[in-house]
């Protein structure tokens, strides 16, 4: 199976742990392939928390939307709001290996109450960030809701982001979907 079959096949995965959330129609791209700032805030392997703080000044705040626990497989469909102006700047879909974690980690993950990435750096875990793909989509209806924009983003205005596997202690415990905040094509706004 290629590196695009593959990550369709990761994406599905991700979409599919919430029925009901419709299929994005992506495209795969290359890291030259991006337009700032989504360029800045996917192409990188680090936390999406930490490149989100920097780029908006600030702290981020986590708004899980939807949970699902199967074994000791928890799924989370959430958004990232900044902490300053209250605007959604991230949508994401998280599946975690609990097994792959510490109890202390687990607990707070469950409390749904603080960013993963911070969640994970305030608790010591050795981790490292691989992004395995970036995609990009025209934005939907549903997009236009969760990240509160109206007609400055235009139908058709692609919209970016990322599949990732985050290691903790060296094990593959995250998959993640990040998607960033639409930007206006004239890139009015941050």
């Amino acid at each position: 199976m290629g590196p695009e079959n593959s990550n369709r096949v990761e994406l599905a995965r991700l979409l599919g742990d919430f029925p009901g959330e419709p299929a994005l129609g992506e495209t795969w791209l290359q890291p030259g392939d991006l337009p700032e700032p989504a360029n800045t805030l996917l192409v990188h392997h680090h936390h999406m928390t930490v490149t989100l703080e920097a780029h908006y000044g600030g702290p981020v705040v986590l708004l899980a939307l939807a949970r699902r626990l199967e074994g000791q497989t928890y799924s989370r469909k959430l958004l990232l709001k900044d902490s300053g102006s209250g605007k959604v700047i991230l949508f994401g879909i998280v599946r975690i290996h609990l097994d792959l974690v510490t109890d202390q980690v687990r607990e707070l993950i469950m409390e749904e109450k603080i960013p993963l990435g911070r969640l994970l750096i305030d608790q010591g875990v050795l981790r490292r960030v691989e992004r395995t793909a970036l995609l990009s989509y025209p934005i939907r209806q549903v997009d236009r809701e969760r990240f509160q924009v109206g007609n400055e983003i235009h139908d058709g205005t692609p919209i970016y982001g990322r599949l990732a596997m985050l290691y903790c202690d060296g094990k593959p415990a995250i998959e993640l979907l990040e998607v960033v905040r639409p930007v206006a094509p004239t890139g009015g706004e941050r």
